[in-house]
């Protein structure tokens, strides 16, 4: 059995109807791990991922945690992690906290555009996200 070499993305999400179309296929760029709840997260980068030994790249909250809720997850990030940490609401705008020049973390505000471009960029989702939320606003 080898060990799976890609960097990981941790997903926290509420599964739902208009879930997004992640790339988690074995062959993708990005290992994805879906967490369902944000406790499980926070204990993942607190010390779970590390003891391992894994090396998480990215951390993505989509629309199951509340903007304060982000805010308090990035005042608790353990200095040693630099991945972004991207916060997605239940209107797909967002907010991305990435490492800057000096080491300290920036924090971005994103429009659903910017959103879907992060995700297509970094190979995290299959398919044309603005698409699908066109078609779920006027199933609704």
């Amino acid at each position: 059995m080898t060990r799976d070499q890609r960097r990981i993305t941790l997903i926290a999400r509420r599964p739902g109807p208009f879930e997004r179309s992640w790339d988690a296929a074995r062959d993708a760029a990005n290992r994805i791990i879906f967490l369902e709840a944000l406790t499980v997260l926070r204990y993942a980068l607190d010390g779970g991922v590390a003891e391992m030994q894994q090396d998480v790249e990215r951390v993505v909250i989509d629309r199951c945690a509340t903007p304060v809720q982000y805010l308090e997850l990035l005042a608790a990030l353990p200095g040693e992690f630099t991945g972004d940490v991207l916060y997605i609401g239940g209107d797909d705008r967002g907010f991305l906290s990435a490492t800057g020049r000096g080491g300290d973390r920036v924090i971005y505000s994103l429009s659903p555009r910017d959103v879907d471009f992060y995700l297509e960029a970094h190979g995290l989702i299959t398919g044309n996200e603005e698409c699908m939320r066109l078609l779920a606003v006027g199933a609704a």
